[in-house]
């Protein structure tokens, strides 16, 4: 038998929407209400001056798929470059993955609106009355000494506090130990990730996106990128180098995007 096995690597820089900001009241919308006023860093128009300054990360990641299970497993050592003139006391981590999970206040947020005329699968996306595993599980966060990192997990994002304070223009290295298990996607209209199984061939297709957790930006403009993920959404990420080791059954196939 065969199985596909898809990853997406690397997201364009994606801006949100001006619908989706709390800012925007119309269509047409005060331009210089969406553009940040000018600084040492951008000019009038928003475009970056010669004192620009841009984070960097870089992921080696090693992750495994039990398709038995349909859990994946991974660990990641991150390389975190603060380019920025500020010093960093902690980092924000996107785990996006826990929108599924059922405690997750946003969840319902596609299916929340009650009509006259609802099919039984409406019903079960909007009560969710099927449990299912589901959500990141951090095994642990350690700096490159091997020392635990406190962390608190908000939803879909994650802060990790830093044994020393991060300095402006140095870099450092952590690892996250997680894992989570992947959801069946013919209940629900899940993630960006998600498995089908087809019983006539007895396998499955795994369609894996946002599937690792990802440093969130941190920008002149907004600082750190905190808004939560609501499944339709799409984030800007910072630019690095990604060495990735997949370990799957022979018979998959594998496909991902990357350079």
């Amino acid at each position: 038998m065969k199985y596909t096995f898809i990853f997406t690597f690397l997201l364009v820089f994606t801006f949100a929407h001006a619908q989706n900001n709390p800012t925007y009241s119309g269509k047409f919308e005060s331009i210089d209400r969406l553009i940040t006023q000018p600084s040492l860093y951008r000019n009038a128009s928003g475009a970056p001056t010669k004192a620009y300054w841009q984070q960097r990360v870089d992921y080696a990641i090693k992750a495994r798929m039990d398709e038995e299970t349909n859990v994946l497993t991974g660990t990641e050592t991150i390389t975190y470059y603060n380019n920025s003139p500020d010093d960093l006391s902690y980092l924000w981590v996107q785990l996006d993955q826990n929108i599924n999970n059922k405690e997750n206040d946003g969840f319902n947020y596609l299916f929340n609106n009650i009509s006259e005329e609802m099919s039984s699968l409406t019903m079960q996306r909007l009560l969710r009355p099927v449990d299912f595993p589901s959500g990141v599980i951090i095994n642990s966060i350690k700096d490159s000494q091997g020392r635990e990192l406190k962390y608190i997990v908000n939803n879909t994002m994650m802060r990790v506090n830093l044994q020393e304070t991060l300095a402006s223009n140095s870099s450092m290295t952590f690892t996250i130990q997680w894992a989570y298990s992947i959801t069946d996607r013919s209940r629900y209209l899940l993630s960006r990730e998600g498995y089908e199984y087809f019983p006539e061939d007895d396998n499955k297709v795994f369609l894996l996106g946002h599937w690792y957790p990802r440093v969130a930006t941190y920008s002149d403009t907004e600082g750190w990128h905190t808004r939560q993920f609501q499944k339709l959404g799409e984030f800007q990420l910072e630019f690095g180098d990604y060495d990735v080791e997949l370990t799957v059954p022979a018979d998959h196939i594998v496909a991902g995007t990357g350079a």
